[in-house]
């Protein structure tokens, strides 16, 4: 075998393990909404954001002393704190808050309009030009999203819409500064830096919470908190990162396309929620303008 030859089989070796470890970040964040609303059965919904920031923190704290990472440069602590306000707490709190009175699969298909959200962000944070067919498969799907969540909710947005709509802009600044954020540091490093940074909030919120909502324990509500906290935020970001970074964002970008679809899946299988036609229609149309956007690029 050839030097050349061996390059190349090490590259394939790379994006097939890279490929993986993407797919499992997607399985991970599908299931996001599903063991939410289980968390949902046994504690309220700040004490639920709460703890699950400050166990996620801990593993993640755990991660970077053991392998003694260095604390990341002052210059970088500014970006650090967007992604934790967007991804460790704006997101989670607004959407747990939202599935109090929406269900998964209306959730999913809403916030399947992040990677839109995300790549307008990026655009607008990097400078970039994105093509004129990217803009309006963007618009299209945000008319779509728009247009169910209204038909859904009896002809005029719901409270549980407004807040997911608001977990989309927060959570597309979080990814955009953490992607910015990944050029000096691993992904991985970014959000447990992030988790790290939100930890004395998350302790803060954890012990006011608790004191406040009730908490009735089942093992609904244990798994979970376990998932959102273990599976979601540390584990689902880990390989996330680590598979963007072996692959690719673009490449990274199509397997995400899968994720409100599984979502809606899990919703059905874990939840028991009826699976609506408007619901699997509006998903599909989004995944179509994601797919658009992706060949159009940016």
């Amino acid at each position: 075998m050839t030097a050349q030859d061996s390059a190349t089989r090490d590259g394939s070796i790379a994006v097939g393990g890279g490929t993986l470890m993407a797919a499992l970040g997607i399985v991970a964040f599908s299931l996001t909404f599903p063991s939410t609303a289980w968390g949902l059965e046994s504690f309220g919904p700040w004490s639920l954001v709460a703890v699950r920031g400050a166990l996620a923190a801990l593993l993640a704290g755990g991660f970077l002393l053991t392998l003694r990472v260095p604390v990341p440069a002052r210059r970088h602590w500014a970006g650090l704190a967007v992604v934790g306000g967007g991804v460790v707490v704006g997101f989670p709190l607004l959407t747990t808050l939202a599935l109090e009175t929406s269900t998964t699969s209306h959730a999913a298909v809403v916030v399947g309009l992040l990677p839109l959200t995300t790549a307008a962000f990026a655009a607008v944070r990097t400078g970039g030009r994105p093509s004129r067919t990217f803009w309006l498969a963007a618009l299209a799907g945000a008319a779509v999203v728009i247009a169910f969540a209204v038909q859904q909710s009896g002809g005029a947005l719901s409270g549980g819409d407004l807040y997911l709509f608001g977990a989309l802009l927060v959570c597309a600044a979080g990814y955009t500064e953490g992607g910015r954020l990944a050029r000096f540091m691993p992904g991985w490093q970014v959000i447990g830096w992030a988790l790290i940074g939100c930890l004395p909030l998350s302790v803060a919120g954890a012990v006011t919470a608790l004191s406040f909502e009730p908490v009735r324990l089942t093992a609904h509500g244990l798994l979970g908190l376990g998932w959102v906290a273990a599976g979601s935020t540390f584990f689902g970001l880990y390989v996330w990162y680590r598979g963007m970074a072996a692959i690719g964002i673009a490449r990274a970008s199509q397997l995400q396309l899968a994720q409100p679809l599984l979502t809606l899946v899990w919703s059905v299988l874990l939840l028991g929620e009826h699976l609506t036609l408007a619901a699997t229609v509006a998903a599909v149309a989004v995944l179509v303008c994601i797919a658009v956007t992706q060949r159009a690029g940016t």
